[in-house]
């Protein structure tokens, strides 16, 4: 007998071998319809896959994470099959699931066109509703490659003969289409319903440069029709709040071919990187960081020492003078060693911090760069606690609790929290990383949060902690880090005299709450769709007369509001006042400010907040009083 173990610890008893497929057939006709695949001691399988011993068994439909990534999955191989009955002489590669949704490449004579994607999908839709059975078998690897020779599929027979020899590879056909893959896939077709194909892009066969240039077709599958046009309407405002369309309107960077992603600031977006810094620099202050600067060059012999010349070359900026070889910085971690170095140490001193907003060198791909969220010259709120094991736990616990403030602050409320464990090459004793885990696992519950734990996704140094913030539309973007190094200290000769008068290397604390201010800010812009709370706006009032003969008063008020340190413009254009406040609010500046003869025999202002609001006439004393509360509350 085979004894079947479900999620609710109920079991089941076969009398033999059993499929996937026929255990949830035991359980009920519903769910045997909607099984798409099982989990079959931890591993995903397909639900023709046998069972031959006592396991644990989980039947997974659309609701569930890995069922949709099996929709995903499968919805790729779909993409390929369409393809190939629409356009045969096109080769396929590979097709990945990736977030939200999958992408397939392909090598073929012409580019692909709209219209193109228009008629794949099309016949998408016609293959699902046929309804056909995905099958799988085993070819051993030689006879593999063979097969997709024969049939023209030279990718993937070059795919195929870099497994190993004498192993075996799993091929899956629905109709006339086979294609290589591990699995598992849906039963068949018609369990693919709610789909759309989205855009093509280049990628390099294998991503190296030096191959050809193949056809991606990105693509996003969905559990439900409802779920699929969620997803699309997000899209749709996520394009209305995209920050390189937004930094063009309001005015606030661009990027240039003469500096590939590196940013040109214009005046009113270093206003919002400068109330960011100056904002971050006041969190070193309130957490005991001091802050330093490091140099911008390095020789080569410290990275040698740190691992990242023999490592991490091929995405560093390096330079020549005078026969020594110097890199721009990637990061700033060792330059705050060589300053905690510079003078002995004490125990006493500990926890000693150090923050910078150190700008870093990374050369990306040029395909990677993403307006200013994706860079290669980028500026971090980069901060390195120096202490002893000891101490780890409490640097952890006020950490979370100072970044909780920060993303409120900045409109972010809802966090997600992981922790990154060991990962199998590491260095140090499993005694030190069962504290630094336990450390950080033990300030996550301290701080009141539920956390997950992603084994095996820690630094080779040490585990950390992930903070990842939702923005407006639900979108996930992986900020802040908390990261425990037992290894750099001691790797650059850095040490602490001991309560024993004795030597020790400090545990290193690497943290960031905003990261790359660069992609912060772009988050930032999409995130409130431009429309910055007062605190941020790079503009927080502008002021704006009726005639000239208000233009006097309109330059005092100006300057008063701009001597109590706000962001202020003034516009006395002769143009009619309906005209000016209709090309301003698309800046949209928190507030309006509209002087014409009444205002001027009053002393007063018209107020207009954002969104065509009409606050009325107020005098400058009171006006004054609701944007300080505004950015005191940071609303």
């Amino acid at each position: 007998m085979i004894q079947i173990t479900l999620p609710d610890g109920s079991r089941r008893e076969f009398p033999g071998p059993v499929t996937v497929a026929e255990v949830a057939a035991s359980i009920g006709a519903g769910l045997a319809k909607a099984a798409l695949a099982g989990k079959v001691d931890g591993k995903v399988v397909d639900t023709s896959h046998p069972i031959t011993a006592d396991a644990k068994l989980a039947i997974l439909t659309a609701k569930d994470p890995e069922g949709l990534d099996v929709i995903r999955h499968s919805t790729a191989h779909l993409l390929a099959y369409a393809v190939k009955e629409l356009f045969p002489e096109a080769q396929v590669t590979i097709g990945p699931v990736i977030e939200n949704g999958f992408f397939y490449d392909f090598s073929y004579k012409r580019p692909f066109t709209p219209e193109d994607l228009v008629a794949i999908e099309k016949r998408m839709a016609e293959l699902a509703a046929k309804d056909e059975p995905v099958t799988r078998r085993v070819l051993p690897r030689d006879e593999a490659v063979a097969h997709f020779k024969g049939m023209g599929e030279h990718y993937k027979a070059e795919i195929i003969g870099s497994i190993p020899a004498g192993e075996d590879v799993s091929l899956y056909a629905e109709g006339g289409f086979e294609d290589l893959c591990r699995g598992p896939h849906v039963p068949s077709t018609g369990k693919l319903k709610f789909f759309k194909l989205m855009k093509v892009a280049g990628a390099y066969w294998r991503g190296d440069h030096r191959n050809e240039m193949l056809q991606r077709i990105y693509g996003t599958a969905w559990a439900t029709k409802d779920e699929l046009q969620q997803y699309l309407t997000m899209l749709e405002e996520a394009e209305k709040r995209d920050h390189r369309k937004l930094g063009r309107e309001l005015d606030l960077f661009h990027i240039d071919d003469v500096a590939p992603g590196v940013v040109f600031w214009h005046p009113r977006g270093w206003a919002i990187w400068q109330a960011v810094e100056q904002y971050m620099r006041q969190v070193y202050k309130d957490t005991g960081y001091q802050e330093v600067k490091g140099p911008q060059i390095l020789d080569k012999s410290l990275w040698e020492k740190t691992g990242h010349w023999q490592n991490y070359r091929e995405n560093m900026f390096v330079t020549e003078s005078e026969k020594r070889d110097y890199a721009l910085k990637p990061m700033n971690c060792p330059g705050h060693v060589l300053i905690f170095k510079s003078h002995m140490r004490s125990y006493r001193d500990l926890p000693l911090r150090y923050g910078e907003f150190g700008q870093c060198h990374r050369n990306e791909p040029s395909g990677a760069l993403h307006g200013i969220m994706r860079v290669r010259g980028f500026t971090q709120d980069d901060g390195h606690a120096f202490v002893t094991e000891d101490q780890i736990l409490d640097e952890c616990v006020a950490y979370t609790a100072k970044l909780q403030q920060v993303y409120r602050d900045f409109g972010f409320t809802d966090i997600l929290y992981k922790v990154a464990t060991r990962p199998e090459n590491r260095v140090g004793s499993d005694e030190l990383w069962d504290k630094a885990e336990h450390a950080v696992m033990e300030s996550l519950r301290r701080s009141g949060v539920d956390f997950v734990v992603s084994p095996g996704d820690g630094a080779f140094y040490g585990p950390k902690i992930e903070y990842t913030l939702k923005d407006a539309l639900g979108r996930q973007w992986q900020c802040g880090t908390m990261q425990v190094d037992f290894n750099t200290a001691e790797r650059l000769g850095a040490e602490y005299v001991t309560e024993t008068s004795g030597r020790a290397h400090p545990v290193m604390l690497h943290r960031a709450i905003v990261g790359s201010l660069e992609r912060f800010i772009g988050m930032l812009v999409e995130h409130h769709a431009g429309a910055l709370p007062a605190w941020l706006a790079p503009v927080q009032a502008v002021v704006l007369n009726i005639t000239d003969s208000q233009s006097d008063y309109a330059r005092e008020v100006a300057k008063a509001l701009q001597n109590q340190g706000l962001r202020v413009e003034l516009d006395l254009r002769n143009e009619k006042i309906t005209y000016k406040i209709r090309e301003h609010s698309l800046q949209k500046p928190p507030y309006l400010l509209v002087v014409g003869e009444k205002e001027r025999a009053a002393g007063a202002v018209a107020v207009r907040a954002r969104g065509n609001v009409d606050l009325g006439a107020m005098s400058l004393e009171a006006f004054s009083q609701r944007v300080a509360s505004d950015i005191a509350s940071k609303s």
